[in-house]
């Protein structure tokens, strides 16, 4: 049957596309952890029974069941060579819903983001998202979709590759649509009016917004992009924000609430209405009802809401550099001890050990992440602390292993505000979880992505380039690995330093000898270096770091002498350590004094055999 094109129908009168898919396929039990484009493959007749709902409630314009189907986010659910067999069935099960239903409705291919971050942030380079989407454009041109709709992109650059990229391989209508947050502005920062002017210059053929707000929020970001564009508009707006009862999502916005604004939306100048995430075959029918009385009106572009009177802000005052920052400037031999939280909510003991070793010498206190942290506070509770007790200077140790994206930004936000701003970036070994066997790590980042999230709030905005209130001021360290295959390790080491990182904590080393091998692998570095010191107990606690524990190299020459002392194996540990110690103020910038087996006292009683000595002695 002879069908009007998309473009010229979209010019006639606003168009009605349908509502998520991906909310009644949740609703019929398919849990949202689920890949939903492999039900095309393994469950046809429910996806195309939902098409057919949507085009029973007045839908003109429905999405193929393919939102997830790139190759890169197939692969998240081991899908990836499925791709072209998903893509082309997903759109096939539309067209037979629509020739069944509604023969006159357009059958859109969906293209969502590839799921993963993207450089520099992750690891997914703007080259290979590119040729996923041209990847999947052309097969859901091929299977016969009449347009490609690009939804639910929160960073602009994304988008722009999918368009790209589809652009490249076909020449079907294209619609580009970006998610905003509450403060009218995408997740990595563009106003409406950035995302339109960007969008107008790529020459799609509609541009708005879906998904991430209510039909309010999604109104006033149409209202920005009418004001600066002459490109058809579209929106298909979330119902509402979710909540959460008896462990099942729901939406709150009705029907009549979205036929509402979808009249609303049609004086504002959009040409293509819809919903996304909590919309059904109900608010379609409600918004299909409202549309049908508004199609013979003229269109009339709402005035843009009047700018709002702006002052210019105050100029934020840098804080001073922190004291362990201005020590390494200055030259000065560093000496920090490493304090891990304690079990439970006593902090006296800790406070304690923590004043215990300022006096004895240590510059300032190492605060880990416990590796096992049942029952123990946070590093970053401990940190505050500290900071707060006697202004005692804290290196905050800081793993990706255990926060998302969000809280890894909200931790460290917070710890800034509080005066925690030395920070070691790491990503954290796997959890010693014990009783907790169903507990699993997060790293949304690595260590890199991590000290390039830090280096960014220092430049005044996030790890998706939203500017912040005002600019952090972090002093930002990384680790390096001395066992192992030193090539990677110094690769690694330079993707830190390019990343931000200002200073380098090297892993435990035992002697002199081992210390000098390091400093010949790393080479000459253009920020400061300091070493990890670790007293050995005994021959047993020698050979169980270095056969056992990750990460730890202990020479022979070090496990023999302490075979050797036998029962005097702990004070033979001390004086390696301090020996060590003494070879290392000529080398390095500074040492990290790790106490064995958590106990403080050994560290102390090492900075009293030579780890602390006068005034003069401590500067290089």
């Amino acid at each position: 049957m002879d069908r009007e094109t998309f473009r010229d129908r979209l010019q006639r009168a606003p168009l009605l596309a349908d509502g998520a898919l991906g909310t009644l396929l949740y609703e019929r039990g398919v849990p949202y952890e689920r890949g939903f484009d492999e039900l095309n493959a393994t469950q046809p007749a429910l996806v195309e029974r939902l098409h057919r709902e949507y085009l029973a409630a007045g839908a003109e314009l429905i999405e193929s069941n393919t939102f997830g189907a790139n190759r890169l986010r197939l692969a998240l659910h081991s899908l990836e060579p499925r791709a072209a067999e998903l893509n082309a069935q997903g759109v096939r099960l539309a067209a037979a819903a629509r020739a069944e239903v509604a023969p006159q409705a357009y059958v859109a291919g969906a293209i969502g983001p590839v799921g993963q971050p993207l450089e520099p942030v992750g690891v997914i380079g703007l080259g290979d998202a590119r040729a996923a989407f041209a990847e999947q454009a052309a097969t859901l041109a091929e299977a016969g979709a009449d347009l490609l709709l690009l939804e639910t992109f929160s960073d602009l650059r994304e988008l722009r590759e999918a368009i790209i990229g589809a652009r490249a391989v076909c020449d079907l209508p294209l619609v580009a649509q970006m998610s905003f947050t509450a403060d009218g502005r995408t997740p990595t920062g563009e106003s409406p009016e950035e995302v339109a002017r960007t969008l107008e210059a790529l020459g799609v053929d509609v541009f708005g917004v879906n998904c991430g707000v209510g039909p309010q929020g999604a109104l006033d970001v149409i209202s920005g992009m009418a004001a600066v564009a002459r490109t058809p508009l579209v929106a298909q707006p979330n119902a509402g924000f979710p909540g959460r009862m008896g462990g099942r999502i729901f939406y709150l916005s009705t029907p009549q609430y979205l036929a509402d604004y979808a009249r609303r939306f049609v004086a504002a100048g959009v040409r293509l209405i819809g919903g996304c995430c909590g919309t059904t075959p109900e608010h379609t029918r409600a918004m299909s009802a409202a549309l049908a009385a508004e199609r013979q009106r003229p269109r009339v572009v709402a005035a843009p809401p009047p700018a709002a009177s702006r002052t210019p802000a105050a100029v934020a005052v840098r804080p001073e550099p922190t004291p362990l920052q201005q020590r390494l400037a200055a030259g000065t031999f560093v000496l920090s001890a490493e304090l891990e939280p304690a079990a439970g909510e006593a902090l006296a003991e800790v406070l304690a050990a923590a004043e215990t070793l300022v006096a004895a010498g240590a510059n300032c206190i190492n605060v880990p992440d416990p590796p096992s942290p049942r029952g123990r506070p946070s590093g970053l509770a401990l940190a505050v602390h500290l900071r707060a007790r006697r202004s005692l200077d804290v290196l905050l140790h800081y793993t990706t292993r255990d926060r998302n994206l969000l809280a890894l930004q909200a931790d460290l936000l917070g710890a800034h505000a509080l005066g925690i701003r030395d920070v070691l970036a790491t990503t954290g070994d796997p959890l010693r979880i014990g009783s907790y066997p169903h507990t699993a790590g997060v790293w949304d980042v690595d260590g890199v992505g991590l000290i390039e999230i830090l280096a960014r709030m220092n430049r005044g905005e996030d790890w998706a380039g939203s500017a912040l209130a005002e600019p952090t001021a972090f002093h930002i360290g990384c680790t390096v690995a001395v066992a192992g295959d030193r090539a990677a390790a110094r690769e690694r080491l330079q993707r830190k330093l390019d990343a931000g990182a200002q200073f380098v904590l090297a892993a435990p080393v035992f002697d002199s000898a081992q210390l000098d091998a390091l400093l010949r692998d790393l080479g000459p570095l253009p920020v400061p270096l300091l070493v990890g010191v670790l007293p050995l107990e005994s021959s047993r606690h020698a050979e169980f770091l270095h056969n056992e524990v990750p990460g730890m190299a202990i020479p022979e020459a070090v496990r023999d002498r302490l075979r050797r002392a036998g029962a005097d194996a702990a004070p033979e540990g001390l004086r390696l350590a301090a020996d060590l110690l003494a070879a290392a103020r000529a080398r390095v910038a500074g040492a990290y004094l790790v106490p064995p087996n958590g106990r403080a006292e050994a560290v102390v009683e090492l900075l009293r055999l030579g780890g602390a000595t006068h005034p003069a002695a401590a500067t290089r």
